[in-house]
């Protein structure tokens, strides 16, 4: 069965690879159908109500999507292809009689000029007349069943089986948090790279550098038993604020991130956003120095088989490689003219 993600376009691959990791967490067995502007098809191989199950869990993870959707059809982008695909569509698989259902239109940058509005209306009388006028009910307002279709560089037409509450991590901005300090991630970011290591539920997450929480946040809203580290008092007071602002179960720490205080192979996930840039305050003899010796305690207490991502200014991956781990993806998020952050997905064998 087809289901498409209406991503968020805020990044080029992150989206793609917070989805494929947010899938393999739900042990979901996929392949990669298609992939648009702003819309990945995945091929999920189980057809049954589980499915959709495990796809709300997903969509409740995810940061960098809008929706889930039932694919019913995939078309050009022409008024004429849409409409005969809406008249050729497979409704029983989307809507069961005496359900109400509203279409809704969204356009992808300038794919298309097509009118939404107009095509909401022909493509919701196809499905009006599919009821033979008795069984569908029209409600705009609060629906049964959405349809919706994504107009990119083809259509993509389906129904909506999850939806992603982005506006959630609008109230952990960090200007709005008990206690702020600048330069940190973004909770949709923050949200992300937790995503990308694969960590589960009642899995322990470890931020070695975990400043003000930011990590730590939104590890413990997925119900993830999160550990972080910090050398300095004030951060780590201030840690502590916010977590306990959202009422979240965690351990803080202060101490080194260069000399964990945990055995071997302890640590089901690691992310982390080390300090990076000019202003960035240390307490080691030099940021390589930190880097190098941090990387390799990482690997010492991670688990194996388990996954790190660390957040840099600059490429770290000779550093890594001398640390032992295997370097599975890397992506590349501009911030400002002078800063790229990389996001680094470190693997150990």
């Amino acid at each position: 069965m087809l289901y498409a993600f209406d991503l968020s376009g805020e990044h080029e691959s992150l989206p793609v690879f917070e989805i494929f990791a947010c899938l393999d967490v739900e042990e979901l067995e996929y392949s990669e159908y298609a992939h648009f502007d702003q819309c990945l098809v995945v091929d999920i191989s189980e057809n049954n109500k589980e499915v959709v199950n495990k796809l709300n869990s997903v969509s409740n993870r995810l940061a960098m999507s809008h929706s889930i959707l039932k694919v019913a059809g995939i078309c050009d982008t022409d008024f004429d292809d849409i409409l005969k695909t809406a008249e050729n569509l497979n409704i029983n698989k989307h809507i069961t009689p005496g359900q109400t259902y509203a279409v809704r239109v969204n356009k992808v940058k300038h794919y298309t000029s097509i009118n939404g509005e107009q095509l909401e209306k022909k493509v919701g009388g196809c499905i009006y007349r599919k009821g033979n006028e008795k069984s569908y009910r029209v409600n705009l307002n609060n629906p049964d069943i959405e349809f919706r279709l994504i107009l990119t560089d083809k259509c993509i037409m389906g129904s909506v089986v999850a939806k992603v509450d982005r506006s959630c991590f609008e109230y952990r901005v960090p200007h709005k948090r008990p206690f702020f300090y600048p330069g940190v991630l973004m909770p949709r970011m923050a949200r992300t790279v937790v995503n990308l290591s694969k960590v589960k539920s009642g899995e322990t997450l470890f931020d070695p550098f975990c400043g003000t929480a930011g990590i730590l946040m939104e590890a413990g809203l997925v119900d993830v038993n999160c550990i972080g580290l910090e050398v300095q008092y004030k951060i780590m007071s201030g840690a502590r604020m916010n977590l306990d602002d959202l009422n979240l179960d965690y351990s803080l720490l202060m101490g080194d991130a260069c000399r964990l205080p945990f055995v071997d192979e302890s640590m089901d996930a690691i992310v982390t956003d080390p300090p990076y840039g000019k202003s960035a305050l240390i307490k080691a003899e030099s940021m390589n120095y930190l880097y190098a010796m941090s990387f390799i305690e990482m690997y010492r207490v991670l688990k194996k088989g388990k996954y790190a991502v660390i957040v840099t200014g600059n490429p770290v991956k000779e550093l890594v490689k001398d640390a032992g781990f295997v370097l599975h993806k890397e992506h590349h998020q501009r911030v400002h003219r002078s800063l790229t952050r990389i996001v680094s997905v470190l693997y150990k064998k």
